[in-house]
């Protein structure tokens, strides 16, 4: 064989190892951007099993709280190797809230590659069984008659939970005092040790913590079969729907191909959980593609309204 030959055989012998690669070839890393024991980080670790079965390789979980998931989402779009290999939890509408409310996040909301979203969780306002306040009614009350005294925990700033506090402070015209934590798992260990009044958390700490706490109201529509004797707050005329989307995202650049398996490797393995995560308060979803965008684009309408009504 001649030296060309020879040369253009190598190249064609790369060129077709190239094109039938497979992906994943290596083990996954999966950023979860809070800290352990919340929503996001309980939710990974129950996919965590499925998706090394499915994609047949590990699948690392690293917790990189900060900035309300601003440190982790802002490296994810920093990355120079988009090659799938790192991938992040994203959270609704935090992903929009934050730039609208910063201009230091290091994040955009439309410059993600969104492999898919897989879960909502409603808000929900919660305080130790042993509080005082029975109902919604009695917080606020209390909370007229004395500004700034009622402390909500809550999963960062410019979260659903800090503006479902805000909203609440507006639609009741009361003074609430909101602390932001590095993800919802501190909250819980904060609730039960007295230093702070109540959560504004999520619909599965309300299932998990419901031997320890007491449900005041839930931000769905209608009340959830989950907890069916906690009442939302529109039936107690506080019109507050809301709560948090969890998804995950490549980084910017990631091929179409590998963004593709990763979104069937997560709609397999949601499927495998969906039970167990709807025990515990999860409402699942299934969206990716364009529609996964179109959320996106649904959610930043609402809340640029919602946060308009807050100036």
């Amino acid at each position: 064989m001649t030296p060309l030959r020879r040369t253009i055989a190598v190249a064609l012998v790369a060129l077709v190892g190239v094109a039938f690669a497979q992906f994943p070839e290596r083990d996954l890393t999966y950023v979860i951007s809070f800290n352990a024991g919340g929503e996001s980080d309980i939710t990974a670790r129950l996919q965590q099993p499925h998706l090394e079965d499915i994609l047949g390789v590990n699948v690392s979980i690293v917790n990189r709280p900060g900035g309300g998931g601003a440190v982790a989402w802002s490296e994810n779009q920093r990355s120079t190797n988009p090659d799938g290999y790192t991938i992040v939890g994203v959270n609704l509408p935090h992903i929009v809230t934050q730039p609208m409310e910063r201009t230091d996040t290091g994040f955009e909301a439309d410059n993600f590659e969104l492999v898919m979203w897989f879960q909502f969780t409603p808000n929900a306002l919660l305080v130790r069984n042993d509080s005082p306040f029975q109902t919604l009614d009695e917080l606020i009350a209390y909370a007229k008659e004395n500004p700034g005294s009622v402390t909500l925990g809550g999963s960062g700033s410019n979260t659903a939970n800090h503006i479902a506090v805000l909203q609440l402070e507006q639609l009741a015209d009361i003074d609430l005092t909101y602390v932001p934590f590095t993800g919802t798992g501190p909250t819980v260990p904060a609730l039960l040790g007295g230093h702070v009044t109540g959560l504004m958390s999520y619909s599965p700490m309300a299932v998990l913590q419901q031997d320890q706490v007491r449900t005041l109201a839930i931000a769905s529509a209608d009340r959830v079969s989950f907890l069916p004797d906690a009442p939302t707050f529109v039936e107690q005329g506080i019109d507050i729907v809301s709560g948090a989307h969890r998804g995950v995202a490549a980084p910017p650049g990631t091929p179409d191909d590998v963004v593709a398996a990763l979104a069937d490797a997560f709609e397999e393995a949601s499927q495998r959980i969906a039970a167990e995560q709807e025990e515990m308060g999860f409402v699942m979803l299934n969206v990716r593609g364009d529609e996964a965008d179109a959320l996106i684009d649904e959610v930043s309408e609402e809340y640029a309204a919602i946060l308009e009504t807050l100036q």
